[in-house]
C-alpha cells in the first residue's frame, strides 16, 4: 500500500517558493514582516499606526490577505502606501506562491518595509513560510489570556507577540502574567531564543513606541 503524505508535499513545495521570495527580498534590501492573528485582533489598526509613525523614514508597502473584500486594503491605500489585495476565496492562509505573484505589482527598489497581513487565523498561517524576515502575531485582550496555551503552534514560530487593546484589560479581567508565562515557554525566534512581547493599544497608542523601536532596529539591518 502506498501512503501519500500530502501535507508534507505541499509544505515542501511552499518552502521552495518561500526561499525564492526570500532571495528576492534580500537582493532588494526589503525587510518583510508576516503579520498574523485572529480576525479582529487589530492587525490592520497596527499597520495603520505603524505607517503613520514610520512613513516619513521608510518606504512601506503592504500585502493584504483576506478571504473576501478589499476593505482593509482600501484603508491602507488611503494612508498613502502601495498595497496589493489577495483574496483567497476560502483558503485560511496565504502561501508563498500568492506572495510571489503579488510581488509583480510592486517596485521593490522603492520599498524598505513590506508588511504581509495574513488571513485572520491562529492555526494555518503558522505552517506556511512566505519568505519573510520576521513573523509576528497580534493577540488582543478580548480574545482571552488563554490563546498561547490553546494555539501553541502559532506562538512558537513568531519573533514578536503584540498584545493589543490593553486599554480593555480591566473590562475583560485579562491576566497578563498568565498570558506571558504561556507565550515564553513556547517561543522560538530567529532573533533570540524567545519572542519579545509588547503590550500595546492602537486606540490610545500606549506601548507603540517600543514596537516601533524594535521594528526600526531589526528592519534597519536589512533596509538601505
Amino acid at each position: 500500500m502506498k501512503v501519500i503524505e500530502i501535507a508534507a508535499s505541499v509544505l515542501k513545495g511552499n518552502d521552495r517558493i518561500a526561499d525564492e521570495n526570500r532571495i528576492v527580498f534580500r537582493d532588494n534590501h526589503v525587510f518583510v514582516v508576516n503579520v498574523m492573528g485572529s480576525p479582529g485582533a487589530g492587525k490592520t489598526s497596527l499597520l495603520l499606526k505603524t505607517i503613520e509613525a514610520l512613513g516619513q523614514g521608510f518606504n512601506i508597502g503592504v500585502i493584504e490577505g483576506d478571504i473576501a473584500t478589499s476593505h482593509d486594503a482600501e484603508l491602507i491605500q488611503a494612508a498613502g502606501v502601495p498595497v496589493v489585495q489577495i483574496n483567497t476565496q476560502g483558503a485560511c492562509h496565504l502561501d508563498a506562491m500568492m506572495i510571489k505573484t503579488a510581488l509583480t505589482h510592486f517596485d521593490l527598489a522603492k520599498i524598505d518595509l513590506l508588511f504581509i497581513e495574513n488571513v485572520g487565523n491562529l492555526v494555518c498561517p503558522a505552517g506556511f513560510r512566505l519568505g519573510e524576515s520576521a513573523r509576528i502575531v497580534v493577540s488582543s485582550v478580548p480574545e482571552g489570556d488563554d490563546k498561547p496555551k490553546k494555539y501553541p503552534g502559532m506562538f512558537r514560530v513568531v519573533d514578536a507577540v503584540l498584545l493589543n487593546k490593553i486599554d480593555l484589560l480591566d473590562v475583560f479581567g485579562f491576566n497578563t502574567n498568565t498570558f506571558k508565562e504561556d507565550v515564553l515557554p513556547a517561543g522560538f525566534s530567529s532573533f533570540s531564543s524567545k519572542p519579545e512581547i509588547f503590550e500595546v493599544s492602537c486606540k490610545t497608542e500606549k506601548g507603540l513606541s517600543v514596537w516601533l523601536d524594535w521594528l526600526k532596529k531589526h528592519g534597519g539591518v536589512v533596509c538601505r
